[in-house]
């Protein structure tokens, strides 16, 4: 599920060279960023304010931020985690301003408990046994499959907010541990746990989605 080369699109552009492009108001390099992260940063958006018109504005203000921002990039992290933080301090303070808080700072009683099935995963959140049955193909097969895509995407769609934002950032979109802790201002231990439940939420819904098909 991770993805890879965000930035293949442009050629051999480091994060720096691709904000010099930006800065320089280079259309082309902006409408193909633009075309590269929009969903994702409305994907991990919905998890965090609840309602798809408040993460379409906060997504929106985002975007400005990240233009008003881009001659402070430092590259002390990727250009992509940059413009996740970003993300994040707009919907934390969309949420403090009407009174909420993002549900990442604790787990809260309904993720309390023992990880579920920890014998499935290695002590780096890997499967250590893969779903099954895969029938005749592998997962890699079958997770290039549209089909298989619109399954995990619908299974994210209905995780709890905080194992989805973790999951999204983790396995969708490739991030270090420590950097969606700090993204999500977690311990390691929550994370860890709300990583593991999601996985398994996906393991059973492919299982149960291409194990009965074949």
């Amino acid at each position: 599920m991770r993805t890879h080369g965000d930035t293949a699109w442009l050629g051999s552009d480091s994060d720096q060279e691709l904000v010099q492009r930006l800065l320089r108001r280079d259309e082309a390099a902006f409408v193909r960023l633009v075309d590269t992260y929009h969903f994702r940063l409305l994907r991990l958006a919905l998890p965090l304010v609840g309602s798809r018109s408040v993460a379409e504005e906060t997504v929106q203000d985002t975007w400005l931020a990240i233009l008003d921002g881009l001659a402070g990039f430092e590259g002390r992290c990727s250009l992509k985690t940059w413009m996740f933080h970003i993300l994040l301090n707009r919907a934390r303070s969309r949420a403090a301003k009407e009174g909420r808080s993002l549900p990442f700072s604790a787990l809260g009683p309904a993720e309390e408990g023992p990880v579920e099935e920890p014998e499935r995963f290695t002590a780096a959140g890997m499967w250590a046994v893969p779903p099954s049955p895969w029938g005749v193909e592998s997962p890699e097969a079958l997770v290039l499959r549209g089909e298989a895509m619109e399954c995990i995407e619908e299974v994210l769609a209905q995780l709890p907010a905080n194992q989805r934002a973790v999951v999204t950032l983790r396995d969708v979109e490739g991030l270090a541990a420590e950097e969606v802790r700090e993204l999500l201002q977690l311990s390691e231990s929550n994370q860890r746990v709300l990583l593991h439940r999601g996985r398994a939420k996906l393991r059973r819904a492919l299982e149960e989605r291409f194990g009965e098909a074949r």
